[in-house]
C-alpha cells in the first residue's frame, strides 16, 4: 500500500495535465474532452461542493489508482482532485509532470491557507509556447496523506 500515494500522485498530476493545462480557459473544450473520455458527471451535491457554488460541471475521473474528479467552472478555471495523497508525493509528481511536458515554472507562493490552516497551498506561474498558467496546489496536511486539488487558470497578458 505504500506505493499507492505516489501512484495516485502521478495519476493526479497526469489528469491535471491532460484536462487542465490543455483546456484552461476553454470550458467547452474541457467538457467535450471529458465526455469523449466517458467521464460521468458527479451528483449535484458533489458538483456544488467542488465548485464552491460557482456555475460549472464536475466529472468523475476515478480509475484503478483511486478516486479523482475534474472540475470545470464556467469562467474557464479547471481543477483535478483526489481524496488521498501525500503532500511530498504530489509536489514531486506535479513538478515532474510540468518539467516532462516542457513547461517552465516557478514557485511564487507557499504557505498554509489563511482560511483553513489544515490546507497547505503552493502557487506556481508556468509557461510554454507563449501560453501561461497560474497553478495552485492545495493539499491537506496529514502524515498519511489527505485530499489534494490542483487548479489551473490561464494567465492573461496585462
Amino acid at each position: 500500500m505504500a506505493d499507492a500515494p505516489s501512484g495516485r500522485a502521478a495519476a493526479l498530476a497526469g489528469l491535471f495535465g491532460q484536462a487542465c493545462l490543455n483546456y484552461a480557459g476553454d470550458p467547452t473544450g474541457l467538457r467535450g474532452w471529458a465526455r469523449q473520455k466517458g467521464l460521468p458527471p458527479v451528483p449535484d451535491q458533489a458538483r456544488r461542493a467542488f465548485l464552491h457554488g460557482a456555475p460549472g460541471e464536475v466529472f468523475d475521473a476515478s480509475d484503478n489508482e483511486g478516486k479523482f474528479v475534474v472540475a470545470s467552472s464556467d469562467d474557464g478555471i479547471c481543477s483535478a482532485a483526489t481524496d488521498v495523497v501525500t503532500q511530498e508525493a504530489i509536489i514531486a509528481a506535479l513538478e515532474a509532470a510540468l518539467s516532462g511536458a516542457g513547461i517552465a515554472f516557478r514557485l511564487v507562493i507557499e504557505r498554509d491557507d489563511k482560511a483553513i490552516p489544515d490546507i497547505h497551498d503552493r502557487e506556481y506561474l508556468a509557461t510554454r509556447n507563449g501560453r501561461s498558467w497560474r497553478i495552485l496546489l492545495a493539499t491537506v496536511k496529514a502524515a498519511a496523506g489527505g485530499q489534494a486539488m490542483i487548479t489551473g487558470a490561464p494567465e492573461l497578458p496585462q
